[in-house]
């Protein structure tokens, strides 16, 4: 099974937005994250599901996605919002039926968040350091079964620059 954490474009600056749920995405972020997701395609690349943080430059990102064809579903996704649990979202996946061989899901969320969770997945443990561009992209195939911390395999890390 494969997920893909995938951060929002470029968004308004937080100074210009007294409510951070409400930043959009910029003009460029949407060109940008579009091309992204066009490229995505190109490359063969589809989801069962997005699911994205309810912040609306995560859930723009995600409906451009959605719009470009790489899913027909988007659902919000509490934990995906800044600061959201990981462990809320495996037990999702544990309970969703997404866990299964051959799925692929597409996680629309924030940095470091991204980052610490697929340190997590994958080493066990976070230490900061992996970074998600914005329109950036990881990807990881879980266990079939079991649990996911640390049995993860990480098999993609891009920025936009390099899938454009």
């Amino acid at each position: 099974m494969e997920v893909y954490l995938i951060r929002h474009g470029i968004a308004a600056e937080r100074t210009e937005y007294e409510d951070d749920t409400v930043r959009p995405l910029t003009t460029e972020g949407r060109k940008k994250t579009e091309k992204v997701a066009k490229r995505f395609l190109e490359m063969g690349l589809s989801f069962d599901l997005i699911l994205t943080s309810p912040l609306l430059r995560s859930l723009s990102t995600a409906e451009i996605m959605q719009k470009v064809g790489l899913s027909s579903r988007v659902e919000k996704f509490a934990p995906l919002a800044p600061d959201g649990s990981l462990q809320a979202w495996i037990h999702w996946w544990v309970s969703s039926g997404y866990n299964r061989k051959g799925s692929k899901l597409a996680l629309v969320g924030h940095q470091p968040d991204l980052g610490n969770w697929a340190e997590t997945l994958v080493w066990g443990s976070s230490t900061e350091k992996l970074v998600v561009k914005k329109a950036g992209a990881i990807g990881l195939i879980l266990p079939e079964s079991g649990t996911p911390v640390g049995n993860t395999k990480l098999f993609l890390l891009t920025s936009p620059k390099w899938v454009l």
